[in-house]
């Protein structure tokens, strides 16, 4: 009997691991297997597998890459979020951004030229004792503008090597450490910055001779249906908004406006070397009268180089300019100032008459398909 039982045992043992993988839940052994057996519908035993064994037969097959993946989300929590500190601790964290925010400063590698009246204001912000202005000497840092450093020092929101400065006027060292606390940086971040199209007959700045600003033209229903950015308008977006470089009345094309002051210094500051590119359409006026077509074949040569280098504004030289013939009709201006109507003045000078101008890019943010009337915010990983 020993002997003819263990080959039947045996066979069965044989046989029945595989069949058994569902009689891992002993009780439904005659449901799973009158079911498997007699019924087609092993979907009805899957589906009994899927409501029971998912239990077991989920943990069976997960278990061996849950433990180190179960590992990994129960019991390394703790040492997970400890792991992060340490590769990049909350501290030093806030000390990173600080020093990127100090670093930005570093923009002196490009110095632009210092002018006359650059060197009187800073003569005066700079006292005998080379103590410099903390909100001047935070604008250098390019942490932000000198009206938001004015905002943030009453509040106690800038360290002076480590403590904090509330009084407006307050003059430091050049070589003071200053830093910036993160309920300021966090209010920089909230901070928009516009891409708008601007028609003619509105004004870049505040209303005059009955003509609206451009602003009145950012709300809600005026907004790009393709913003890449997705970002919807808020009422609160207005407050501060205002125009970083100017376009005449009859101007279109590209205006920035900004609530942030490193945006508005980054263009229009002292020390901005960002180039801004415009289409203008001209009209020669030559001796013998005027030329609206070909104006590239006849204009003469030597005249152009003007317009490169070589004008003056209001007893000022011009800082050299890219210009160059986009068709026939069209010059291709590529500037790295803005005096009050610049291209228009400079045109005059050598006989062209400005019949349109358009702005089409500011630095490397460019006008694109953006319509006339319509706007877009500046998306995060744009930069001037």
């Amino acid at each position: 009997d020993n002997e003819s039982r263990p080959p039947r045992r045996y066979g069965d043992d044989e046989r029945r691991p595989p069949q058994r993988g569902s009689d891992d839940n002993r009780p439904p052994r005659p449901r799973s297997f009158g079911d498997n057996d007699s019924r087609p519908p092993r979907p009805r035993s899957f589906g009994d597998n899927e409501s029971r064994p998912p239990r077991r037969y989920g943990d069976d097959e997960r278990r061996p890459p849950q433990r180190g993946f179960s590992d990994d989300n129960r019991a390394p929590r703790p040492r997970r979020a400890g792991g992060d500190d340490s590769a990049r601790p909350a501290a030093p964290a806030r000390r990173f951004s600080d020093n990127a925010d100090r670093a930005r400063p570093v923009r002196t590698e490009r110095p632009a030229p210092r002018t006359e009246a650059h060197e009187q204001r800073e003569a005066h912000e700079t006292d005998e004792s080379g103590l410099v202005r903390l909100s001047k000497r935070m604008s250098e840092l390019g942490l932000c503008s000198r009206r938001e450093a004015d905002e943030w020092i009453p509040r106690g929101w800038v360290l002076v090597d480590g403590k904090p400065v509330t009084e407006l006027g307050s003059r430091v060292r050049p070589d003071a450490e200053v830093e910036i606390l993160q309920a300021a940086r966090s209010e920089q971040g909230e901070r928009v910055t516009v891409l708008l199209n601007k028609p003619v007959g509105y004004v870049s700045g505040q209303a005059e001779d009955g003509y609206e600003p451009a602003a009145v033209l950012f709300a809600p229903e005026n907004q790009w249906a393709e913003d890449p950015t997705r970002k919807r308008f808020a009422p609160w977006q207005r407050k501060n908004l205002a125009p970083a470089g100017r376009l005449d009345i009859d101007s279109t094309g590209l205006l920035v406006l900004t609530q942030d002051g490193r945006v508005a210094r980054a263009l229009i500051g002292d020390d901005s070397n960002v180039e801004k590119e415009y289409l203008v359409r001209v009209v020669w006026e030559s001796p013998e009268g005027p030329v609206e077509r070909n104006i590239s074949a006849a204009f003469p040569a030597d005249q152009l180089e003007r317009l490169r280098h070589g004008l003056s504004l209001d007893d000022v030289p011009l800082k050299p300019a890219k210009v160059s013939w986009q068709n026939e009709e069209q010059l291709r201006f590529v500037l790295r100032e803005g005096r009050k109507r610049q291209i228009r003045r400079m045109c005059e000078q050598v006989g062209l008459k400005v019949i349109g101008l358009k702005r089409v890019r500011m630095g490397r943010v460019v006008l694109g398909d953006l319509p006339p009337g319509q706007w877009r915010f500046l998306g995060p990983f744009e930069k001037f």
